[in-house]
């Protein structure tokens, strides 16, 4: 493929994904996130297979960036999995307060 050709798909896949986003609503938003990494992971893996056939420069920088980005979709996804799964959890009590020096040392006098 010809290098428009590449540009026209990479243009054409970014308004795809912004239109099928932008129709998410937001109650489904978190719980849609945690799916996702399973697709950041083909990018991280598509990546490192880019890396491993480049011929040139432009597909080692090309391989790079979707390492880098891969990696921190799947970071990002995995923290607010972990953020959502919080906020159905037990909540915490909060430790008693601690008595003070001068009150523990009355009680032993």
């Amino acid at each position: 493929m010809d290098l428009v050709t590449e540009i026209t798909i990479l243009v054409l896949a970014a308004f795809v994904g912004f239109e099928v986003i932008s129709k998410v609503p937001t109650t489904l938003h978190t719980p849609l996130m945690s799916q996702t990494n399973a697709i950041h992971g083909i990018v991280l893996l598509g990546g490192l297979i880019v890396i491993g056939y480049a011929n040139s420069t432009l597909d080692e920088v090309i391989g790079f960036i979707a390492i880098i980005f891969g990696t921190i979709n799947i970071v990002g996804g995995f923290m607010v999995t972990d953020r959502m799964l919080e906020m159905f959890g037990t909540k915490k009590k909060a430790p008693a307060p601690a008595e003070t020096s001068a009150e523990a040392g009355k009680d032993t006098e």
